[in-house]
């Protein structure tokens, strides 16, 4: 499927340029998310998590989300109470930042 409309857009170096080798819960103490990839049809009415990636401790990170999808209302409002249920501080983590969506 090809997509027409895309909000932080990464080309191909962006993946190429990081090796993976850890995934970590998004309550990892020191984690700092860089992107948060999440991806839609027209008339579908939520995001679907494509991915989400971190850096802890200087190294690139998978990161562990406790939701696969986002309702498309109210997006930031969705991911700060999943945030509170875990105890996590959502800007603080940079997750609200590395939003990038793609439709």
């Amino acid at each position: 499927m090809e997509y027409a409309n895309q909000t932080n857009g990464v080309g191909l170096e962006y993946h190429q340029a990081r090796d993976f080798k850890k995934t970590v819960d998004w309550t990892t103490p020191g984690l700092k998310v860089t992107r948060l990839r999440l991806l839609t049809d027209p008339g579908f009415p939520v995001w679907d998590v494509s991915y989400c990636h971190g850096v802890l401790n200087g190294e690139d990170v998978r990161v562990n989300l406790p939701f696969s999808q986002v309702p498309k209302k109210n997006v930031v409002g969705f991911i700060i109470e999943e945030a509170k249920r875990d105890k996590v501080f959502a800007k603080g983590l940079g997750i609200l930042d590395s939003i990038s969506k793609l439709w």
